[in-house]
């Protein structure tokens, strides 16, 4: 019989370690307005994730990783030699593409990055499926101490308490501030980074960019913080109201043609990576 129960009163923190002392194996299903999760173990180990709305294929967890292009995903994608992760995996391989360190390592940060979100649900359901595992002959597992995941799954939500304090509000739109392209030659962004630029735009709010580029809310929160740290991007109201930064001056307005200008300077250079 599975075990069943709601969030408010046994936290995601309770359920995994349960799972690590108990050394379970089997599937646990998490259910909350911010989605919906579903986690695997093997004898008190996790092994395999999804999470509901993303596409869990390989190849988006090499884009997402930096392996890949998109371009260079959906032309594998096409390919009727891999039908599954494994043979995917295997393939990329074979081929000189990738190292197997490279595909263990993004499965493994996509799996982390799906537990990871659920640390910060304090409402919905879950229920565990003893004995349920993924297909082996189709996914490819990892096998991680849950020791681990707990302690830096704590961690964060210490983090995401300050960054919610920091920036609150996700319904807000970003823009850049006088001359980014100058201050990105001096930075080094990483893939999730730029994805996050080429998405800004006063119609974009941030909650819709951590939608497009499928981030929790801690990832964008910590993306957005930094670059206006940095003096990269301000935050403004959708109609056009700048919110001033503490500590910061109200950077130069700018002309419809000149932010255009910046934005397509800054896609160019994220192709090029």
């Amino acid at each position: 019989m599975a075990l069943k129960g709601n969030l408010r009163d046994f936290s995601t923190t309770q359920l995994l370690n349960l799972i690590n002392l108990a050394r379970k194996t089997g599937l646990l299903v998490v259910e909350s307005k911010n989605g919906s999760a579903q986690v695997f173990f093997r004898e008190g180990k996790l092994i395999y994730a999804a999470y509901g709305g993303q596409d869990g294929r390989l190849t988006s967890m090499l884009v997402r990783s930096g392996k890949l292009t998109p371009a260079q995903a959906n032309k594998i994608n096409e390919q009727p030699q891999a039908r599954n992760d494994r043979e995917l995996g295997a393939l990329l391989i074979q081929y000189g593409h990738l190292t197997q360190n490279d595909i263990v390592a993004s499965v493994k940060a996509y799996v982390l990055d799906v537990v990871y979100r659920l640390f910060s649900w304090t409402e919905g359901t879950f229920r565990f499926e003893p004995s349920q595992l993924p297909p082996e002959d189709r996914t490819i597992q990892v096998r991680v101490d849950l020791e681990n995941v707990i302690m830096e799954g704590s961690r964060r939500i210490k983090e995401i308490e300050r960054l919610r304090d920091e920036l609150p509000d996700l319904d807000v739109a970003l823009r850049f501030t006088d001359r980014p392209d100058a201050r990105l030659r001096n930075i080094n962004l990483s893939v999730d980074e730029w994805r996050v630029v080429s998405f800004i735009n006063p119609k974009n709010s941030i909650r819709q960019i951590a939608q497009a580029s499928n981030m929790s809310e801690f990832q964008i929160r910590k993306i957005v913080y930094g670059m206006l740290q940095a003096g990269l991007v301000e935050l403004i109201q959708p109609a056009g109201t700048q919110i001033a930064a503490a500590g910061r001056a109200p950077a130069a307005t700018f002309k419809p043609e000149e932010k255009r200008s910046v934005v397509n300077r800054l896609i160019d250079r994220i192709k090029q990576i």
